[in-house]
């Protein structure tokens, strides 16, 4: 039957449902960017405190700014804005459960007014973004806002109607101020490096540009705490819809899919209060940087080292690289001895279990994560999550081997096709530039790593250049499976 506040009551035992009034919901939270991973995440969590009778005035509001939310709009609208996620336990085991936090989707381009209206209203005491890690709009090598991007050019035009979700922060800003209303908390749950410093930075800079005395405001009022989250959440495809409909009887538009696995680390840090997180085991810290770093530079950063050399040898899925020993034992061998190295302390955790555990989660078949999906944004990722780790190692002059490997991968998959002579369809917000350049990759084995915005000054490192030039000329002619096996 089709998901919808009616039939929840009809669904079977063995799919959990809300068991709270959601019609005594009130919105608390708005949310920017409501994808998979905010599904199988922030909404799961607040999902978990309303079913035991906490947070019902935390409610969350999405938003869609992008003209493809437009389909989010649209499902969720249709399914009384309830979804079903399902858990793939790595038994073969489906757990599905319907969440209920989501009160409501505006899709912006058709109302920008309702947004804003949302936004400045004072029960909004939250509003979160998982915009993706270009959604920022930093420089890669200066950490300065780019402002070059056309939507934010727009919102900056005297008069604009916001766009962006940089435009609808500052604006509802700007009327918060305006009629007294205290500011917002900003919580970005998106991987990067002290995130809720990068979205302050960010959204300060941008502010500058249009009202100085807004961004002012927004320096010395606003919230910005950090986080760390982690759930692999693949993208869900119909095979997903299929064994939802085929096994448990449920039609739904659009349910998410996720291993087990979940960790949100959170510094509480909140102007106008916040859901109790940690009744549903969210990490309340005061400085999350050491598991943030632990996550960037471990997890997300042998996601990269897996993706392209898993491509190139012929696999597609993150599971079947990782059931591989010959890749299994490079990627230890870059969080040993790469990765680790640059790592404070974490409190709490033991690094050498955390390790294998990656090594499990990645090789859950009933995830079925795309190498893909790994392989996409790239030069939104290994500046972030990579390069950070190779400027530390050479600094101190310790191993880069296997990262510099990684980095010469994704200058090989950019070249378009695989080892076979297929096509790759390369994604990228740079892809045209990053595929020309990869293309002469042959001839000028440094002309992918020149380009500063992303690498830098590493095309002038001595040791970096040797170690990159003799990794990219062994995936020539060799391959990737054979330069493993030589490392």
């Amino acid at each position: 039957m089709k998901l919808a506040a009616a039939t929840l009551d009809a669904l079977g035992n063995d799919v959990g449902v809300p068991s709270y009034d959601r019609t005594a919901l009130t919105p608390g939270i708005v949310h920017f960017g409501v994808g998979g991973f905010h599904r199988a995440h922030q909404a799961m969590y607040l999902d978990r405190l309303m079913n035991d009778g906490k947070a019902l005035d935390w409610g969350i509001v999405g938003v869609g700014v992008l003209p493809q939310d437009r389909r989010m709009y649209d499902v969720l609208s249709a399914q009384d804005h309830l979804y079903t996620l399902v858990v793939k336990h790595p038994d073969g085991t489906l757990e599905p459960r319907v969440i209920g936090s989501i009160a409501g989707y505006l899709f912006a381009p058709d109302d920008p007014e309702a947004v804003l209206a949302r936004m400045v209203d004072p029960a909004t005491r939250i509003v979160s973004l998982t915009i993706t890690e270009g959604g920022y709009h930093v420089n890669q090598v200066t950490g300065e806002l780019d402002a070059s991007d056309p939507s934010l050019a727009a919102d900056l035009e005297p008069g604009a109607t916001p766009g962006s979700a940089f435009g609808f922060i500052v604006e509802a800003l700007a009327r918060r101020r305006a009629a007294g209303v205290p500011p917002f908390t900003v919580m970005s749950c998106d991987n990067i490096p002290g995130n809720g410093h990068v979205a302050r930075k960010m959204l300060s800079s941008f502010a500058r540009l249009k009202d100085a005395e807004i961004a002012e405001f927004l320096e010395s009022e606003v919230k910005f705490p950090n986080c760390m989250v982690d759930r692999i959440t693949p993208v869900t495809t119909d095979a997903d819809r299929e064994a939802l409909a085929e096994r448990f009887g449920i039609e739904d538009g659009w349910p998410v899919v996720c291993e087990p696995f979940t960790q949100w680390v959170l510094e509480d840090d909140f102007g106008l209060g916040r859901p109790p997180y940690e009744d549903v085991g969210v990490q309340i810290v005061e400085d999350v940087e050491p598991y943030e770093l632990m996550k960037l530079r471990l997890l997300n950063a042998s996601h990269q080292a897996l993706c392209y050399l898993g491509y190139l040898a012929g696999y597609r899925y993150a599971h079947e690289v990782c059931q591989d020993k010959l890749f299994v034992d490079f990627l230890l061998g870059y969080m040993d001895n790469e990765g680790t190295p640059t790592l404070p302390p974490v409190p709490g955790v033991d690094l050498d279990r955390y390790k294998h555990q990656l090594i499990e989660r990645f090789a859950n078949p009933e995830v079925r994560d795309t190498l893909a999906r790994l392989c996409a944004e790239s030069s939104d990722r290994i500046p972030k999550w990579l390069l950070p780790v190779v400027r530390e190692q050479l600094a101190a002059d310790r191993e880069i081997k296997r990262s510099v490997l990684v980095v010469a991968s994704w200058a090989r998959y950019a070249e378009g096709t695989d080892e076979q002579g297929n096509a790759i369809e390369v994604v990228d917000r740079l892809r045209d530039k990053l595929v020309e350049r990869a293309q002469h990759n042959r001839e000028d084995p440094l002309v992918f790593i020149s380009d500063p915005d992303l690498f830098g000054d590493l095309a002038s490192d001595e040791r970096f250049v040797t170690q990159y030039k003799a990794a990219l000329k062994s995936l020539h002619e060799i391959g990737a499976r054979a330069t493993l096996e030589a490392l």
